[in-house]
């Protein structure tokens, strides 16, 4: 038997429980992982909470948890990429708030030694989500980029990735983070009223694409200085549909892999750097998902399961 956090019923954290579930068997073209670490992102909460049972159906007692960091100790039928004792990072099948959980290694890439486990498991959704926002936009050297939420998990990545593809970043962020975001290369100003003065003031010319990570009544500001909705793209307020931006969500989708290496490389490179607020232990699950809903986090939440 192995350890995996567990809920019977749609309701807040008081609902998670650790249990002894039997190890998962990997079938064909999977392997099994053990868990060295699960980031925490706010759509494990949100589905816990009930709010994504359109797109994410559950047969209940269910788990959470789809970034994963581990290492490979079971392979199945025909699976020749990875072996038994090899370290990978990507999206898990089965829930990875657990001991022990499957992957396709179709979405798996190798852990590079010198990325800590902590570190290698808060990348994968995050990182691929600002990558595949930066890529649907279209973002290119010498464009000027306006990050919500730029200190927060998708906003870090979305701020170095940017400034990797040689566009100039404003983020927007609390004062406490700004010293974060200009050791990126990002020029950070404070949100809330008067934003668009802020950013005028400099980028006078407005700029050319906006990520929103935030959610927080940003949109008419942001088409403001983007001169229209075509190249805004929200990752969370999709309440604005009916404004002409985009829409993303699915994280990197079929680029998982491209994107994860292009991170792993500018992480070699010294060139992305990825913050971790805090480690939790698979006990200590609901508190990590607490204090992600709660907001304002500078970098990754991560649980380590072993």
């Amino acid at each position: 038997m192995s350890l995996a956090v567990q809920f019977s019923e749609y309701s807040t954290s008081d609902a998670l429980r650790v249990v002894d579930v039997p190890p998962p068997t990997p079938g064909p073209g999977q392997v099994r992982l053990a868990v060295r670490a699960a980031g925490v992102n706010p759509v494990d909460w949100k589905i816990l909470q009930g709010w994504m049972r359109e797109q994410f159906p559950l047969e209940l007692p269910a788990g959470l948890g789809s970034d994963v960091a581990g290492v490979v100790v079971a392979v199945g039928e025909g699976v020749t990429e990875f072996g038994v004792g090899d370290e990978v990072l990507g999206m898990s099948l089965t829930p990875s708030y657990a001991q022990f959980t499957l992957a396709d290694t179709s979405a798996l890439v190798a852990k590079p030694a010198r990325v800590p486990w902590h570190v290698a498991g808060g990348i994968p959704s995050a990182g691929g989500t600002a990558w595949a926002a930066l890529d649907r936009l279209k973002v290119s050297e010498g464009e000027t980029v306006l990050v919500h939420a730029a200190a927060g998990g998708v906003g870090t990545f979305a701020v170095q990735l940017a400034v990797a593809r040689g566009a100039r970043v404003i983020g927007t962020a609390g004062e406490r983070n700004h010293g974060q975001l200009r050791d990126f290369g990002a020029v950070p100003v404070t949100y809330g009223e008067g934003l668009v003065e802020r950013v005028r003031a400099v980028a006078p010319n407005g700029v050319d694409a906006v990520i929103d990570a935030s959610g927080r009544g940003e949109i008419p500001d942001s088409i403001e200085l983007a001169g229209g909705p075509d190249r805004v793209l929200t990752l969370v307020a999709f309440d604005a549909a009916g404004t002409g931006i985009q829409i993303h969500t699915g994280g990197a989708g079929g680029n998982g892999r491209l994107a994860l290496r292009e991170i792993l490389d500018l992480m070699e490179e010294g060139r992305l750097h990825v913050p971790i607020s805090r480690t939790y232990g698979l006990t200590e699950a609901a508190d990590a998902l607490d204090a992600s809903r709660a907001g304002h986090v500078r970098g990754k939440i991560v649980i380590l399961p072993q």
